[in-house]
């Protein structure tokens, strides 16, 4: 769904090797898998844009919300930053508006036309995406689908 660099997991560095590699006709280094919780990666990309984001643990897959590394400066730990820049991916905001074109797109696909009457109320206004969850996780395979 994102076609930036950001959500792919490559660092500066990264990109620049493989930059190289395809200018050069030299290989591209292998990338490595790296476990990142998804649910929680989608939480920083379309959540409020007034949060900014936050960062990718290059090492673990861990996801820092950009208020969570905020909370850590204010009481005095570290800026992992300062330690090793090169271990952290930041992640912008993207907003919400694509993953709610998808759910729109989602309804209007769906051949049960009493589901999609009932997801496109559940869509309207603040809390969108939780309601459209819960009630899509009413209907057997429904979620499964989305």
């Amino acid at each position: 769904m994102y076609h930036t660099t950001r959500a792919s997991g490559l660092g500066p560095a990264d990109l620049a090797v493989q930059l190289d590699a395809a200018l050069s006709n030299r290989p591209a280094p292998m990338l490595r898998p790296l476990p990142v919780d998804l649910e929680e990666l989608a939480g920083i990309l379309v959540g409020d844009p007034v949060y900014v984001g936050g960062r990718i643990d290059l090492r673990t897959g861990e996801v820092w919300p950009q208020a969570a590394i905020d909370y850590a400066r204010e009481v005095g730990e570290d800026d992992p930053d300062d330690k090793d820049p090169d271990r952290w991916l930041a992640v912008w905001c993207e907003g919400s508006r694509a993953a709610y074109i998808d759910m729109e797109d989602f309804i209007e696909a769906l051949s049960h036309r009493d589901r999609a009457d009932r997801l496109s109320i559940a869509i309207s206004g603040r809390g969108a995406f939780r309601r459209f969850k819960d009630v899509l996780g009413r209907w057997p395979g429904e979620l499964e689908a989305w």
